[in-house]
Formats: structure tokens, C-alpha cells, sequence
């Protein structure tokens, strides 16, 4: 072990990525980058990081921010329950820890949207404390290196991730071993095809040894994704277009989309009869503005656009009419994002 972190240290000091939230001196930038590098790649998080830091600088300003701006300076990062996470977590923050990050590891586990990773990662980038994590770069590192045939994503292969990352972690250095970990996953022990010659770990790897690279880690098969077809009512009236808020909890939490509803059959038959079964809405339909599809993470969605004109519109506080070039202002998934680009160039 104490060979695996001098190999690994020495590796990192010269070929370490360039990240603008490393050796920050404000742990709420860790954060930020951390829960933004969640399930997304950091060529991605890199531009929104930077707008996040330039808009909400400070713990305070975002927990006093709306939620609508925080998701519109996420818009595009997906999974939103991060944002939303982020912002509650930013908001107890402000009032119990007048704005301060937590040291204490059990408070910092309480936030919302702070797990086990991500209190090891913000300990030791932000506080340099002893504490290892493990994200998805690292558990395939260590999956190699030990050639470990346990199901990676099971409770006894994390286990046995968990322990083999803590055995191997140098006192005083966490923080560097960990963006280490990350950055060889990142750069080197890649998914498919790793570059096993250029790793710095090669001669003490069990999987290069075995030639078992390719089959680390052992992933659980998934499941085949179902897929839905949807039809949305494209509502236009006077330079304003109807969009109606999804609720706060699930999936695109609070954000905008154009009306719509699940449909069995054919959209372009079913859409007035199903729109109105589920959101009481009467609109005559007038045509087709093509179909927009977008894979979600446990689904695929095929959505059937149309224009209409209404015919009635229920008093719900989740609808309301917006201005067709204020359309931007108001934040949406990939989807109905699209539909807009629709609207805007109508």
C-alpha cells in the first residue's frame, strides 16, 4: 500500500489536471464542484462551474437566491435534484453555520444531497483531513488494481472498495491521493480501452497482470430502459406561450415544460382527449411541430409536440402565460427546452 500512494503522488505532481476549483481557498468551491461532478463529466462541469461561482460566489448568496435562478444556472447538468439539494443544503448552511461549511464530518453529513463520497471528498480537498472517498473513477482504479470479481455496485463489493482505498491512503496527502484516483480514472484507467502503459501503477496492477482489465470492475447488468411517448399542447397567444410547472419533489423538480401527457396510442388522435383526462386543459389542435426524444437515466421519452389554441384553461397556480422571448428566463429539461427553440423560431 505505502508503494501504491508514492507511485500514484509522484504520478500526480507532474501530470495532475488543471481544475479551477483545485487548491481554492473556499471549501464551499469544492462543494460546488463536487456535487456539479456527480454522474457528469468535468469538461462538462468546467463552464457551469465558473457561471455558478460568478452568480452565487458565496454559501449566503445562493441560500438567498430563487429557486427558479438556481435551476436555470443548472439548466443543462440534468439530474436536478442536485440543484435543488444544493440550494436547501446552502440554506442550512447560512442559518445554523452562519455560511460556513461544516468541519464536523456527522453535521456535514446531515445537508441534503451530501452521502458518503462526497463528505470524504469535501474532508479531505477542503479541510485536508484523513479521509478517503469513492467515486466512480476510483472504484474502477481499484477494482483493477486488485482485480476484485465482486459486484463493484453491491454493498460487499463497496465494502471492499471502501476499505482497500482507506488501507492505501497517505497521512497528511488525502486530498491529493483522492484527485489522483480521479484523475488517473479520468486519464488513463479509462472504461474501455485503459492505457495501461502509461500508468504509473502498472507493475503493481492484479488485473493488467491477469489481463482482466476489460472485465473491472464487474458491474450488475442493467435492466432494459423502457420507452414512452408523450404529446404536448404548444399554447400561443398574443406573444405568449402557456407553460406549466412540474411540482417541487421528482423528477425535473420545478421546472417549466410545455403541457403534455403520457399517450398510448396516436398523438396527433389522442392529444386533445388525453390532455384534457389529465390536466383539464380544452385546446383544438392546429399541427405538428415535430417530435423531440431525449434518454433519461431509468426511461427514454418521445414527445409529439403540437401546436393548439385554447379552448379552455383551468385556474391552476402552476400554469402561466409566458412571453415567447422570456422563454429562456424560465428553466426546463432537454425536452421542452427544444420545444421552445420550436416556439422561439415559429
Amino acid at each position: 500500500m505505502p508503494r501504491l500512494s508514492t507511485l500514484l503522488l509522484a504520478w500526480y505532481d507532474s501530470q495532475k489536471r488543471s481544475l479551477p476549483w483545485r487548491d481554492h481557498p473556499d471549501p464551499y468551491a469544492v462543494w460546488v464542484s463536487e456535487i456539479m461532478c456527480q454522474q457528469t463529466r468535468v469538461e462538462t462541469v468546467i463552464p457551469y462551474f465558473e457561471r455558478w461561482m460568478k452568480q452565487f460566489p458565496t454559501v449566503k448568496v445562493l441560500a438567498s437566491a430563487s429557486e427558479q435562478d438556481v435551476l436555470n444556472a443548472w439548466e443543462g447538468l440534468g439530474y436536478y435534484s442536485r440543484a435543488r439539494n444544493l440550494h436547501k443544503a446552502a440554506k442550512i448552511v447560512a442559518e445554523k453555520f452562519n455560511g460556513q461549511l461544516p468541519r464536523d464530518l456527522d453535521d456535514l453529513r446531515s445537508l441534503p444531497g451530501i452521502g458518503r463520497y462526497t463528505v470524504g471528498a469535501i474532508a479531505s480537498l477542503a479541510f485536508k483531513m484523513d479521509q478517503p472517498t469513492l467515486d466512480g473513477n476510483i472504484r474502477r482504479v481499484f477494482s483493477r488494481l486488485f482485480d476484485v470479481d465482486e459486484f463493484a455496485d453491491s454493498p460487499a463489493g463497496e465494502k471492499m472498495l471502501w476499505e482497500l482505498t482507506g488501507a492505501a491512503l497517505p497521512k497528511g496527502r488525502a486530498g491529493d491521493y483522492n484527485q489522483a484516483l480521479m484523475d488517473l480514472g479520468a486519464m488513463v484507467c479509462l472504461p474501455k480501452n485503459p492505457r495501461c502503459l502509461l500508468c504509473p501503477l502498472m507493475k503493481i496492477c492484479k488485473a493488467r497482470e491477469n489481463g482482466t482489465q476489460e472485465l473491472r470492475p464487474v458491474i450488475k447488468p442493467k435492466k432494459q430502459i423502457p420507452t414512452y411517448v408523450h404529446a404536448a399542447a404548444v399554447i400561443v397567444e398574443r406573444g405568449k406561450v402557456l407553460l406549466s410547472q412540474r411540482p417541487a419533489d421528482g423528477l425535473l423538480g420545478g421546472m417549466w415544460e410545455f403541457p403534455n401527457t403520457r399517450i398510448d396510442g396516436d398523438p396527433a388522435k389522442e392529444l386533445v382527449k388525453a390532455l384534457r383526462g389529465a390536466t383539464r386543459l380544452k385546446v383544438q389542435k392546429k399541427e405538428a411541430l415535430g417530435l423531440v426524444q431525449h434518454a433519461y437515466s431509468h426511461f427514454r421519452v418521445i414527445v409529439h409536440p403540437f401546436l393548439c389554441t385554447k379552448v379552455e384553461i383551468p385556474k391552476d397556480k402552476n400554469l402561466k402565460w409566458v412571453r415567447i422571448d422570456e422563454l429562456d428566463d424560465y428553466p426546463m429539461g432537454k425536452v421542452d427546452r427544444q420545444i421552445a427553440k420550436k416556439v422561439g423560431q415559429a
